[in-house]
């Protein structure tokens, strides 16, 4: 299938990519379709490499699969550890309650699941895990004979070698463009197992990367330091990925699906991330010879981020200026303070869940796939029975007061800070 056609006089994108988003529970799930993912990946309570995410009951991946249909969303379900003699039991169980809710399919590191997968729930797609390391053409030719429909690519795999792949062998072929990198071959560091007895290829990673170190050198039985008392913590954490600028160049490449890393991450960074890429995305395909990357969407990422960022290795083998020693971070420039639950046309008056304090006299941002960003300042605060309030200061508290502009249900206010 080509990438492009003349229409009308001018070139569209016909292969336009799937935008895939994460979910650690349901909330993050609806609001990651709201905002405009094709597809949502999820992990169950069992099999998945992310077992601090909340994670989905059967019922609950039933609920979502129905909302996301709703939409004309696909649900895909991690179950990409590398498992252990004692995973076997319940696994065929399992893979058969996940086709029966309607899950589309599955993400695999560990050809057990593979080949049981395709034995007793063959209506699931399987989708090779980038745990796998893919970064060859000959590798995914092997996936695609095992029968695979997809196969995730390690995030060490620049343009070139995604392009020669793509030449050489028919397959979907999936690629992260956000979220965190990891400092070994995606999932393959045991420096967690060691420090903490918590195993990153069995869900249990706790980033020993990101934490703070001392550099030290052996001498014998003597320890020397490397560093004196005013130097910043040595870390060895790469910076977190980001493919904004990049996205052109992978639709070119025919890529199918472009990934967004996070399923532990806020409703507020989902709703963000996906908002913004969804732009991108959508603008390229519709008039790719005149495209331009707008500012505002580089400035709208920067509001969730909480960590620097790069292109890692898609553009070319990251130096040292893509890894982050000493300053861990820059801190997130907002905070998400509320979630809309209704709005009233005849009065202007916003019903809003709380998530952050606020109050009146603050200047708040709203944004959502409904409306352009606005900010405004907040003028008075209603409880739900009517009393005034100083500060929207309870967790989850429902809130009113008047806003300048029209907004709907799962937009978000932000604040500044």
């Amino acid at each position: 299938m080509s990438i492009s056609q003349i229409i009308d006089g001018k070139r569209v994108i016909v292969k336009k990519p799937e935008l895939l988003a994460p979910a650690g529970n349901l909330e993050k799930l609806k609001v990651a379709v709201h905002y405009g993912a094709d597809a949502v990946f999820i992990g169950g309570q069992e099999y998945g490499l992310r077992s601090n995410a909340d994670n989905f009951t059967l019922e609950e991946m039933a609920e979502g699969v129905q909302f996301a249909k709703r939409y004309g969303a696909k649900i895909y379900v991690t179950t990409n550890i590398y498992a252990h003699n004692e995973n076997i039991p319940g696994l065929e169980e399992y893979l058969r309650g996940l086709e029966r809710v309607g899950v589309h399919g599955i993400i695999v590191a560990d050809p057990l699941i593979i080949e049981t997968a395709r034995r007793v729930a063959p209506k699931l797609e399987v989708h090779l895990s980038t745990q796998q390391s893919l970064t060859n053409w000959k590798a995914v030719q092997f996936w695609k004979e095992e029968g695979l429909e997809r196969v995730v690519l390690a995030r060490e795999t620049s343009a070139e070698e995604i392009r020669e792949i793509k030449e050489k062998v028919d397959i979907e072929i999936e690629t992260f463009i956000h979220g965190a990198m990891c400092i070994a071959y995606s999932g393959r560091c045991v420096l967690s197992n060691h420090m903490t007895a918590r195993d990153s290829n069995r869900g249990g990673c706790c980033q020993s990367c990101r934490w703070d170190y001392d550099l030290y050198k052996l001498e014998g039985d003597q320890a020397l330091a490397l560093f004196d008392e005013t130097d910043d913590p040595f870390a060895m954490s790469p910076k977190d990925l980001n493919l904004i600028q990049s996205i052109p160049k992978m639709i070119e490449l025919g890529i199918d699906s472009l990934k967004i890393e996070g399923r532990m991450k806020s409703i507020h960074y989902v709703a963000t991330v996906v908002s913004v890429y969804r732009k991108v995305i959508d603008a390229y395909c519709a008039d790719p010879d005149n495209f331009v990357i707008r500012k505002e969407w580089l400035d709208e990422l920067d509001k969730c981020a909480n960590r620097d960022t790069a292109p890692a290795f898609f553009e070319g083998v990251p130096g040292y200026k893509e890894q982050m020693f000493g300053v861990h971070s820059k801190k997130t420039t907002y905070d998400f303070v509320g979630l809309v639950l209704d709005y009233d046309k005849q009065t202007g008056i916003v019903t809003l869940q709380q998530r952050n304090f606020f109050k009146p006299g603050d200047e708040v941002e709203f944004f959502g796939p409904e409306i352009e960003n606005f900010t405004q300042v907040i003028e008075k605060i209603w409880d739900e029975e009517g009393n005034e309030l100083d500060a929207a200061r309870h967790p989850l508290q429902i809130v009113r007061f008047k806003v300048d502009r029209e907004v709907f249900p799962y937009n978000m206010m932000r604040k500044g800070h």
